[in-house]
C-alpha cells in the first residue's frame, strides 16, 4: 500500500511540477521583448515588478526606475510589460509630436468589465472620436467656457460662502463642501440642475465617487488586472468599485425614466437630453456608440471627471494658501485692488490677475493631482527615445516627472508662484505645465476645470482669510489612491 500511495504521490508531484514548468515557459515566451526594446528592471515570472512598486505612489518608484534605466524605459507589472516615459521632453515627444500613434487606450481587465470599450474616457477609433466631438460641442453649447456658466459658477460660490459662514470661525474639514460645489457645476450640465447641499442622494453618489477613485489605486485593483479570473470571484475592497459603479448607473437610468414625460426633443436642455437626441440621429451608424448604455457611461465618465480632479485641485489649494500665509496676503491684495470688496470676480478679471493666476497654476502643478495620467497604447510600430515600441504597447506617461522636472523648473520641489512670472511679474505660460495631460488625448473639462478654479479660490480669498487651527502644522502629504489628494485637514475662515 505504501509503495501505491508513494507513486501516486509522486505522479501528483510531477504534475503539479510540469504544470508550473509549463507556465513558467509560456510567460517567459509572452514577455520575450523584442530587439531594442526598452531596458527595465528585471521582474519575478508571472508578476513582474508589483513587489517592488508603492501602490500608493507608484509614481515615485518609476522616477526612481528612470534614473537607472533612462527616461524611456520598460516595467512589467503583472502581465503587462509597459514602456514609461519620463521627463518634458520624452512626454511632449510621445504625446504631441507623435499624437497619433499613442492617441489609444489599452485594455485593463478591471475597467473593461465596467466599459466593455465603451465611455468617453477609456474607448477607441470611432466610437471614440463621435463620442468626444459631440461631448465637447455639446458642453460648450451649454455654457463651458462662456459667461452663462460662469454665472453658475459664481451662484454656485455664495453658496459654499453661506456655509463657511455658518462654521464661525471655528475648524472644518472642506472636503465635503467643495465636493458637492464643484460637482454641482457638472451636474448643470449634464443633468440640468443643481443639488442642495442637504440632499442625501447626493452626498451619497459623491461618497461613491470618492470610494472609486480611490480603489481604483489601490493595490486591489493591480491585482485584479494580474489576476482577473481569481478576483472575479475572490471577495475583496477591489468588488466596491463594481457595486458602486451599479449604484451610479442606476442613479442615471432613473433620471432617464423621469425625463420621459417632460423631455421636448426640439429643445434639450442638457448633456443627457441632448445625448437621447443623438441617438435618434445615428440609428444607421451603431459604430459611433450612441445608445442608451454609453450613454449612461459617458454621463458618468463626465459626473467622475467633472467632480474628483477639480475639488481635490480646490483643497490643495486651500491648504497651500494656510501653509504659506504670505503667499494668501499677497493674492487677497490683487483681489483687493483689481476686483474690490463688494462684485464678484469675473473670468474677465483674469488677464489683470497674473500673481493669483499664478498661484493657482503652481497649485496645479504641486498638487499633481494624477501623478501618471491615464495610459497609452501605441496604435503603430514606432520608436521613442531611439528604442523600438511594437504596435500595442501599453505607454505609461510619469506626468509628475513633468511638472517637478529640473530642467524646466527652476525651484522644482518648492511652492513658487514665481515659476509662472516673468521679471516685470506678468503671467507666463510653461509648455511643461501639463497636468490635464497632452495631445489628442488632453483632458476634453480643461477649460471647465480652469474656469472653476480661478472663480471658485478668488471668490474664497475675496471674502475670507483662511488658517490653520490653533496649533496645528498642516501637512502637504498625500493620501495615495487613484488620484494624489491631500490628507484630511481642517481650516478655520475669518470674514473680511
Amino acid at each position: 500500500m505504501w509503495l501505491l500511495y508513494a507513486l501516486s504521490e509522486f505522479h501528483v508531484t510531477g504534475l503539479l511540477l510540469f504544470i508550473f514548468v509549463f507556465l513558467l515557459i509560456t510567460d517567459v515566451i509572452k514577455n520575450r521583448k523584442p530587439s531594442n526594446f526598452p531596458p527595465g528592471p528585471r521582474g519575478l515570472p508571472f508578476v513582474g515588478s508589483i513587489f517592488s512598486l508603492d501602490a500608493k505612489l507608484p509614481h515615485i518608484y518609476l522616477i526612481k526606475v528612470a534614473n537607472v534605466f533612462g527616461n524611456v524605459h520598460s516595467v512589467r507589472l503583472g502581465g503587462d510589460t509597459m514602456v514609461c516615459v519620463v521627463g518634458y521632453r520624452m512626454v511632449k515627444e510621445a504625446l504631441v509630436n507623435q499624437a497619433d500613434c499613442f492617441v489609444s487606450r489599452p485594455s485593463h481587465p478591471l475597467t473593461d468589465r465596467i466599459y466593455s470599450g465603451n465611455g468617453l474616457f477609456l474607448s477607441n477609433g470611432h466610437l471614440w472620436k463621435r463620442q468626444r466631438r459631440f461631448a465637447l460641442s455639446t458642453l460648450r453649447n451649454f455654457g463651458m467656457g462662456k459667461q452663462s456658466l460662469e454665472s453658475f459658477i459664481i451662484e454656485e460660490s455664495k453658496f459654499v460662502q453661506e456655509e463657511i459662514e455658518l462654521e464661525k470661525g471655528d475648524p472644518f474639514d472642506p472636503h465635503r463642501l467643495f465636493n458637492q460645489a464643484v460637482s454641482n457645476i457638472i451636474c448643470i450640465l449634464v443633468f440640468g440642475h443643481r443639488f442642495d447641499y442637504t440632499d442625501h442622494q447626493f452626498q451619497t453618489l459623491l461618497k461613491l465617487l470618492s470610494e472609486i477613485m480611490y480603489l481604483e489605486g489601490t493595490i486591489w485593483a493591480l491585482l485584479y488586472g494580474i489576476f482577473p479570473k481569481l478576483m472575479k470571484v475572490l471577495p475583496g475592497p477591489h468588488n466596491g468599485i463594481f457595486s458602486n459603479y451599479r449604484v451610479l448607473s442606476d442613479f442615471v437610468k432613473e433620471d432617464l425614466e423621469r425625463r420621459k414625460e417632460e423631455r421636448d426633443s426640439s429643445t434639450p436642455r442638457d448633456y443627457i437630453d441632448s445625448y437621447l437626441a443623438e441617438i435618434e440621429k445615428n440609428t444607421e451608424d451603431p459604430a459611433a456608440g450612441f445608445n442608451h448604455t454609453n450613454m449612461v457611461l459617458c454621463a458618468l465618465d463626465l459626473f467622475l471627471a467633472g467632480t474628483e480632479t477639480t475639488f481635490t485641485t480646490l483643497r490643495w489649494g486651500l491648504l497651500f494658501m494656510i501653509k504659506y500665509p504670505d503667499i494668501q496676503e499677497k493674492v487677497q491684495a490683487e483681489i483687493d485692488r483689481v476686483v474690490g470688496p463688494s462684485r464678484p470676480p469675473s473670468m474677465a478679471d483674469r488677464a489683470n490677475m497674473p500673481y493669483t493666476n499664478a498661484v493657482i497654476h503652481e497649485v496645479q502643478r504641486m498638487g499633481n493631482i494624477f501623478p501618471l495620467g491615464v495610459p497609452r497604447m501605441a496604435t503603430c510600430d514606432t520608436t521613442l527615445g531611439g528604442y523600438f515600441i511594437p504596435k500595442g504597447t501599453p505607454l505609461m506617461v510619469n506626468l509628475t516627472s513633468v511638472l517637478f522636472d529640473k530642467n524646466e523648473w527652476e525651484m522644482p520641489d518648492t511652492f513658487n508662484p514665481g515659476h509662472f512670472l516673468d521679471s516685470e511679474g506678468n503671467f507666463l505660460r510653461k509648455e511643461a505645465f501639463l497636468p490635464f495631460s497632452a495631445g489628442k488625448r488632453v483632458c476634453l473639462g480643461e477649460q471647465l476645470a480652469r474656469m472653476e478654479l480661478f472663480l471658485f479660490f478668488t471668490c474664497l480669498l475675496q471674502k475670507f482669510s483662511f488658517s490653520p487651527p490653533q496649533g496645528v502644522e498642516p501637512s502637504l502629504d498625500s493620501d495615495g489612491g487613484g488620484s494624489l489628494a491631500p490628507l484630511p485637514f481642517k481650516v478655520c475662515a475669518s470674514p473680511r
